[in-house]
């Protein structure tokens, strides 16, 4: 099983980071994506990919931090992904996308920043992880204007919050879904019913640690171990058996992040 979204490089973990990677190995929750959410989070991100084998890493800059951004920073950012030295342990561009929950940084800005990372998602043939809050209609929108000017890309609604028809305006660029915690919530009703609405080949699972623990962890901090607990209510809210669901959520994984052989490269 695969945890699609984590941030393994917050402080939350510094006191324990080799052992939530060690119990999540033990776990069999691996490999690992780590995701970069301003230009010193990727860099550490990618330290992280470097020092354990089997993670690996998502650069981008979150919509909250992209008020400011300085055009050296986005240079510095960008040329990440030409770097050879670091390119194989890349899997996706993001997270990015819109927030009108936090509004931290401009909605205008925001959206420079997303336009900006779909069109480098492109440029080098990655996935594009969105982050949507409380934005769905404008965030496909966008989606939809960058697909009609410049062609498909790849990407997932990291987190996915929305309603079915949120989702199926989604699926129809050919995104994926992604799962956490909190849909092992027990009001969560609304996402559980778009999560039987997912085809199978369009469904991943995630922590978004430390956030958004699933039961019984709630008020604590997530780590990746607890991806098989969002795996099982998605299993139960699908009415599949949680081996299936096992299977298609890393096939689908392993497909969409095109994750290298094990000392290979991308």
């Amino acid at each position: 099983m695969i945890d699609t979204h984590a941030h393994l490089d917050f402080p939350d973990f510094d006191a324990d980071r080799d052992a939530v990677v060690a119990r999540a190995r033990e776990g069999n929750v691996f490999p690992l994506i780590t995701i970069g959410t301003d230009l010193e989070g990727c860099r550490r991100a990618l330290d992280l990919a470097a020092r354990y084998e089997g993670v690996f890493s998502g650069l981008g800059i979150h919509p909250n931090h992209t008020k400011g951004v300085p055009e050296a920073d986005w240079r510095a950012f960008e040329a990440l992904f030409d770097d050879p030295a670091v390119r194989p342990r890349v899997l996706a561009v993001g997270e990015t996308g819109l927030d009108y929950y936090r509004d931290h940084s401009p909605r205008d800005v925001q959206e420079t920043a997303f336009r900006r990372q779909i069109r480098l998602a492109r440029r080098h043939r990655l996935p594009v992880v969105v982050h949507c809050r409380e934005a769905y209609a404008r965030c496909a929108e966008v989606i939809e204007e960058e697909i009609a000017k410049e062609g498909p890309v790849a990407g997932v609604m990291h987190c996915f919050a929305g309603t079915v028809e949120d989702a199926r305006r989604c699926l129809a660029f050919g995104f994926h879904l992604s799962f956490a915690g909190p849909i092992t919530y027990k009001k969560n009703d609304a996402l559980r019913e778009v999560a039987r609405a997912a085809p199978r080949d369009r469904i991943l699972v995630e922590t978004d640690c430390p956030f958004l623990p699933p039961e019984p962890y709630r008020g604590k901090r997530n780590e990746p171990l607890y991806t098989r607990l969002t795996a099982d209510a998605l299993a139960r809210a699908r009415g599949e058996s949680l081996v299936d669901v096992e299977a298609a959520t890393d096939r689908n994984a392993r497909a969409l992040f095109a994750f290298p052989a094990a000392g290979g490269s991308r």
